[in-house]
């Protein structure tokens, strides 16, 4: 039986994709064969390849030029990469630090280069720095933000200014919720394994001025101008996770593109929160204007009912709501395929768990 999986990631798929896959796996487009089983260089899987790139710039509406990679290594392999292809030796780089996440990229990127920390919420995650908070360096390598906080549920409510420095986003929980302007950023880059598909993959959208300046040392694999001259296949990549990729375009291109998928996303998040403040034991710390749409932590009024609340959540078919280890608490990931009715169905659980435990 089915059930619904709020995980942070890997996270729950369509299960119409699964079901695609399911029927495909043992032969793949009458090849006789599993898609696992062709070869990347084959011309059947360069069409897998070339589909899915497609269809991502149509929902993204990426400008011709701007790359897709598709890489190894997760948004974790990309703290590294971000720098030793776009930050010369010597230079400074901006980083707002607003969580667990973009605390990790700056402790990578402090091995390459010198960063300035433009925004620090001084470990108290519940707030986005607004613009004017921003403290940017004059003639950074470029610019580093996490638009949405996936342990703490922050949010940004804006795409911040840069002045004409390189804007790097990593937005592994946030891509594909809701249209955004690709043309704002230098650089987005996003694990798979929330909105895009299973784990394995990451993908990377760079503007093609600011690829071919790798510095000295820089392995061939990491190097993005290499990848993407050889369409990202310059080892074997990842390649299920790939095709399944493709799928999860194809059913986002069916459901009405980012503006439908959007407005559903939006009325989650709304209805949960709602919940959550207009309730007696039920609290989230995030301030209302930072408030993130795919993750929705909360916290009980006693925590010890917080064990109770997983068993008899668990019971009901609510799986995976424990918090990150870091925060405690719960957390309720609800990303694309996160369908309404199963907010609503835990919307109803929390409501009853208060009627018998508040």
């Amino acid at each position: 039986m089915r059930v619904y999986n709020f995980a942070p990631g890997p996270a729950v798929l369509p299960e119409e994709v699964l079901g695609q896959a399911r029927e495909e796996l043992l032969d793949w487009d009458h090849s006789g064969m599993s898609v696992m089983e062709i070869s990347h260089r084959s011309k059947p899987f360069v069409r897998i390849a070339a589909e899915a790139e497609a269809d991502l710039r149509e929902l993204l509406g990426i400008p011709a030029n701007y790359k897709v990679l598709f890489l190894q290594g997760g948004a974790t392999g990309q703290f590294a990469f971000i720098p030793m292809n776009l930050a010369p030796i010597g230079s400074t780089v901006d980083y707002v630090d607003t969580g667990h996440w973009s605390k990790k990229a700056i402790l990578e990127a402090a091995g390459y280069c010198k960063v300035h920390v433009a925004a620090d919420a001084g470990g108290n995650y519940v707030t986005a720095p607004p613009q004017e908070d921003l403290r940017l360096t004059q003639g950074a390598a470029y610019v580093h933000y996490t638009p949405n906080e996936t342990i703490g549920g922050v949010e940004f409510g804006y795409v911040p200014q840069t002045r004409g420095v390189p804007l790097v986003a990593d937005m592994s929980s946030s891509i594909l919720s809701r249209p955004i302007d690709v043309t704002k950023f230098g650089l987005i880059y996003a694990g798979a394994q929330k909105n895009i598909g299973p784990s394995g993959l990451v993908v990377v959208i760079v503007r093609e001025d600011l690829i071919g300046r790798a510095r000295a040392g820089t392995p061939s694999v990491f190097d993005y101008k290499v990848v993407a001259d050889n369409d990202s296949m310059l080892n074997t990549p990842p390649t299920f996770a790939w095709y399944m990729a493709g799928l999860v375009f194809k059913w986002l291109k069916r459901r009405g593109g980012l503006a439908a998928i959007g407005e559903q996303n939006r009325l989650k998040a709304e209805k949960l929160y709602a919940a959550i403040d207009a309730s007696a034991i039920y609290r989230n710390p995030v301030r209302k204007d930072s408030r993130s749409w795919m993750n929705v932590p909360f916290t009980l009024g006693n925590p010890a009912l917080d064990q109770r609340f997983l068993d008899e959540a668990a019971a009901a078919g609510l799986k995976n709501l424990k918090g990150h280890r870091i925060s405690g608490g719960m957390r309720a990931s609800i990303y694309n395929a996160m369908p309404l009715a199963g907010v609503e169905a835990l919307i109803a659980f929390m409501q009853e768990f208060q009627r018998k435990h508040a």
